[in-house]
């Protein structure tokens, strides 16, 4: 059996790592934003602070910080180093060296992967830590059939009725998706396609279809590609737009199987 690495180097910033057991890095390239550390650039989110209780050295200004709120942020960085491909599948991530990394405590961590294990992208592994799940070609093309299921009918159904002027409205999201991938900005691509899908599917009212729908597009995300790759799936966006808007129902149906396949 091939023997798991655990807790890799994790690049700090351009030509910078660090390893457990080293003192991590002052201002980490994806360090969380300011607005989630305290007025000395400490992290928020601490068990006093999110209480609500006082912290010796000052009193706690008006808005007192709250866990959750930096857990939210933790898991925002933990989703774009998981579609960047800097936390690599079947690798094991420990909990304080990522926690290290970010400069908060381990607490938050946990938190975040925990929701990132319930939504299939890491795996709990016992006294070590979490590791990234491996997605083989099977299981991606099983979670885009299932996308198709859930996502085409409803969608054809509505374009036979909907007027063009409301697909149009997902324009600018559709276009957005574009820039994006020409800029080569995956996490950026992928919080726009994320946008792009969900008010979509949210024109056919039925906000447990957005739900599931969106939870699928999390399990199925994939590696990395190819910058081809993202410009013509970023284009797929603006080609469905126009086919919806003119009620071409094959060309719309022939674009939405390309793209969730891919």
């Amino acid at each position: 059996m091939a023997r798991t690495r655990t807790d890799p180097e994790i690049p700090a910033g351009p030509g910078a790592a660090f390893r457990p057991g080293e003192a991590a890095p002052v201002r980490p390239a994806r360090s969380l934003p300011r607005s989630a550390r305290g007025p000395r650039g400490e992290p928020e989110g601490r068990e006093g602070e999110a209480r609500g209780e006082h912290v010796h050295g000052g009193a706690p200004g008006p808005r007192t910080p709250r866990r959750h709120s930096v857990r939210g942020q933790v898991l925002a960085a933990l989703r774009e180093a998981l579609l960047s491909g800097e936390l690599a599948p079947g690798r094991v991530y420990s909990a304080p060296v990522l926690a290290e990394r970010f400069g908060v405590s381990p607490t938050p961590v946990r938190e975040a992967m925990q929701q990132l294990a319930g939504e299939g992208a890491v795996e709990t592994v016992p006294n070590r830590g979490f590791r990234v799940a491996e997605r083989t070609a099977d299981d991606l093309a099983e979670l885009a059939e299932v996308r198709a299921l859930l996502e085409i009918p409803p969608l054809l159904r509505l374009a036979r009725t909907l007027p063009p002027e409301h697909w149009q409205e997902l324009r600018p999201l559709a276009e957005a998706t574009v820039s994006h991938a020409a800029r080569g900005d995956r996490p950026g691509y992928a919080e726009a396609d994320r946008a792009f899908h969900g008010a979509l599917l949210e024109l056919t009212g039925n906000r447990h279809l957005v739900r599931i729908a969106e939870e699928l597009r999390r399990r199925g995300a994939r590696p990395p590609g190819a910058h081809g790759d993202l410009l013509a799936a970023a284009a797929d966006h603006v080609a469905l737009v126009d086919a919806l808007a003119a009620r071409d129902l094959p060309a719309a149906e022939r674009v939405l199987r390309t793209h969730l396949a891919h």
